[in-house]
């Protein structure tokens, strides 16, 4: 098995057999998870495969099975399915052990400081691809999310990414060179900003944002049409 799978595989298996659990039944929300992901995909598939082709990233055939789908490693198109999943599942969890998220406050004070920050360095970084792309467009959704659709889950969406950024950036670390001789994933810093957390540059961690928030916008608008007549929602592991 190659590098990349095995990264793919490791994240997502506690997750997947915990999805079982009698607390959790994250399984019966397999169906929203998946819609969830692909619209997610919609966006970030194009988007992989261009800054692939014009070199902005790309992937080293030593840690691949060598097996290409629209320009990309099918360990990639898997890392889109993985990582997500992962994400959502301790967005679902996390309220059962009793972290329920920020408050409403907290959120919009939150969105109000990263919105305008991440535009700004976009704007002034315009010909730093990934810079550009990754942070105006995660600014982008958080001020339609925290501005226009003021739902009531972003303090919790706030609260768990904040929580999965320490194993999501292990994940990327290895991804990016962590222990190991050659990267998985390399990255042209020309088009990036040049600031690495260890292996992993920062825009990572807001096309993270981008990626999970995507997910759970879609994710909590799908499991919204399950909202029974009474208008109280299933509450976690109900389904």
């Amino acid at each position: 098995m190659s590098t990349y799978a095995w990264v793919n595989l490791c994240s997502v298996l506690v997750p997947f057999l915990f999805s079982f659990h009698p607390r959790l039944r994250f399984h019966k929300n397999w169906s929203a998870v998946s819609i969830a992901v692909l619209a997610m995909m919609c966006l970030f598939i194009p988007w992989d495969a261009h800054s692939t082709a014009a070199g902005v990233w790309g992937f080293n055939r030593e840690h691949l099975w060598g097996i290409n789908l629209w320009g990309l490693p099918v360990e990639e198109w898997l890392f889109f399915i993985c990582i997500p999943y992962c994400c959502l599942f301790c967005y679902h969890c996390f309220p059962v052990i009793g972290l329920h998220g920020f408050s409403l406050a907290t959120a919009r004070n939150i969105s109000l400081v990263l919105a305008p920050l991440l535009l700004v360095i976009a704007l002034v970084h315009h010909d730093r691809a990934y810079t550009f792309t990754a942070w105006s467009l995660c600014a982008i959704w958080i001020l339609v999310t925290a501005f226009i659709q003021r739902p009531p889950w972003l303090g919790r969406f706030y609260q768990t990414y904040t929580l999965i950024l320490i194993p999501f950036l292990i994940v990327n670390g290895v991804l990016t060179g962590t222990g190991l001789e050659r990267e998985v994933v390399w990255y042209n810093d020309q088009e990036n900003l040049g600031i690495r957390l260890l292996t992993i540059p920062i825009e990572d961690v807001f096309y993270g944002m981008l990626m999970v928030g995507l997910c759970t916008t879609v994710y909590e608008l799908v499991l919204s049409r399950r909202i029974p007549r009474s208008g109280v929602r299933p509450q976690i592991g109900q389904g």
